[in-house]
């Protein structure tokens, strides 16, 4: 794993902070509406300690076993653990007793695992439905057409809470191409509030995209390079 030091982190966090409050004030939102999900797959637990002693508490992973592994290094320290990466059933039992947080749940087998799966003595898990909004054959996520139909099955479901959207558009650096994306996800996060009224979350925009995605109401933007420079992997 790449190892960078606490001064750069921090520098690089104070950097990132700023972005994200312009951005909010050029698109007159609040920014405290705006979390910051630092992406630390890749990156050693120190990394994640620099970055939590710089105020950040929301962490998210794409791979399981290093997750777990960061999870027990990290256990005295209070932080919120984002399971962001493609779920495999054989997965559920671990990510449902360990994460606060699930974005990439995309299918009803996988939503119905989590909600089975997940302790009694721990608060519902947060769900976000991943959205494929690009069409990518290779991208994971439920499509525009079956999306109410999961909404539906997701709601009711015990332990687990509907919080809102996920989506990882195909790779653009035309700003115009980028909200367009993000657009697409807002209107079918609106639609799925008829449905489901309680959710209050937009999981969209990346170290690359977050002003577009801020522009477009993101409400948790997911960051690693931004923070934590290159990764290998």
């Amino acid at each position: 794993m790449p190892c960078m030091d606490d001064q750069t982190i921090k520098a690089n966090i104070a950097a990132l902070l700023k972005r994200v409050r312009l951005s909010a004030e050029k698109s007159q939102r609040v920014n405290p509406d705006i979390l910051v999900l630092a992406v630390s797959k890749n990156h050693t637990s120190e990394a994640v300690k620099a970055a939590y002693s710089c105020g950040l508490r929301d962490f998210g992973e794409n791979y399981l076993q290093e997750a777990l592994a960061k999870i027990d290094a990290l256990s005295t320290v209070s932080i919120r653990w984002h399971f962001i990466g493609p779920i495999q059933s054989n997965k559920t039992r671990a990510i449902a007793e360990n994460f606060d947080w699930v974005h990439t749940a995309d299918r009803e087998k996988i939503v119905r695992r989590l909600s089975d799966q997940r302790p009694q003595s721990l608060p519902d898990l947060n769900l976000c439905l991943q959205v494929n909004i690009s069409g990518e054959e290779s991208k994971s996520g439920v499509t525009m057409g079956e999306l109410p139909d999961l909404v539906k099955a997701t709601i009711n479901l015990p332990r687990v809470t509907l919080r809102g959207l996920m989506a990882i558009p195909a790779p653009s650096n035309d700003r115009k191409t980028q909200e367009s994306a993000f657009a697409t996800l807002r209107e079918a996060f609106e639609a799925a509030q008829s449905i489901a009224p309680s959710m209050d979350t937009l999981s969209m925009g990346m170290s690359n995209d977050m002003e577009a995605a801020i522009a477009q109401g993101s409400t948790i933007v997911r960051i690693g390079t931004a923070i934590f420079g290159p990764r290998n992997g």
